[in-house]
């Protein structure tokens, strides 16, 4: 008995003569997407992924991460990545790789043995894909999110200029040690940027404040000396106040003031503003 070549059995059971499986997987994912993706692009993607596979299975790839495979990961690669930009979940991403396991299943009900037998390691092969599919999906969700919470991290931490010569950083919500770094490098960068010589740091819109927060505020100042301004810190609420005694916490030498206004007033008036005069001018 001539035992036959696997590579020619896999392949053999996706062309068989007179269907076109391609199409029947492009059905079969579409209905699964609920019309989400274009059928264009939808056809695309798979049509490119089967002749791909296809082609893998031909030269006698058998593991995902073999190099016969490498077009086929590319090709998973741009679907995963794709989908997790559209918002898909990891499910309805796999099923664009296990939808073609149901396809073949018709196959099998006038198939042989050896065709049974090509099925099964056909299947082990679209599994591995599928894991694979989730896995670059994950990545690409991971990266995405740790995008967009650095992007809110930048938005919920402004830097304004209150007067020439004076900036300010209005903080409102939870500090974490993250967000207390991005406050240091905007402000050290706005008074590069500005050549402000004043900066106020205004807290009256955070409900509290830990040791190792406010280690990095203190750190904020000093670096802010180093660089020839003074720091005002705005807006310690009693409740933070306790909090800081309570803690054993520092403020030598660091002006506080009760409100955003008063700290503004403190800083003109050490870049030599005549207050009088301009409240004089505005009546």
């Amino acid at each position: 008995m001539v035992k036959r070549d696997n590579a020619v059995d896999l392949v053999g059971l996706l062309s068989v003569e007179g269907q076109d499986l391609a199409a029947s997987w492009v059905g079969e994912v579409t209905g699964s997407l609920g019309g989400r993706v274009s059928a264009a692009e939808l056809n695309r993607e798979l049509r490119e992924l089967y002749e791909a596979l296809v082609d893998a299975l031909r030269k006698g790839a058998t593991d995902v991460h073999s190099e016969h495979m490498s077009e086929v990961r590319a090709h998973l690669t741009e679907l995963s990545r794709n989908r997790a930009r559209q918002g898909f979940s990891p499910s309805e991403t796999a099923v664009s790789v296990f939808a073609l396991k149901r396809v073949l299943e018709p196959v099998l009900e006038r198939g042989t043995a050896d065709d049974v037998r090509a099925y099964l390691r056909l299947s082990r092969i679209l599994d591995s894909l599928g894991l694979f599919t989730i896995e670059t999906y994950t990545q690409t969700r991971d990266e995405l999110i740790t995008a967009q919470a650095e992007q809110l991290l930048e938005l919920s931490t402004p830097v304004v200029r209150l007067w020439d010569g004076v900036i300010a950083v209005p903080l409102v919500g939870t500090l974490d040690s993250a967000r207390t770094q991005v406050v240091m490098e905007k402000l050290l960068q706005a008074l590069v940027d500005t050549g402000s010589e004043q900066a106020i740091i205004d807290i009256t819109g955070v409900p509290a404040v830990d040791t190792q927060v406010a280690q990095h505020l203190l750190k904020t100042i000093v670096a802010a000396r180093l660089m020839g301004a003074e720091c005002t810190v705005s807006g310690i609420s009693p409740q933070i106040a306790q909090t800081i005694v309570a803690l054993g916490i520092e403020f030598d030498g660091i002006v506080t003031k009760a409100s955003l206004a008063d700290a503004l007033k403190l800083a003109l008036r050490r870049s030599g503003v005549d207050m009088v005069a301009h409240t004089g001018a505005q009546r």
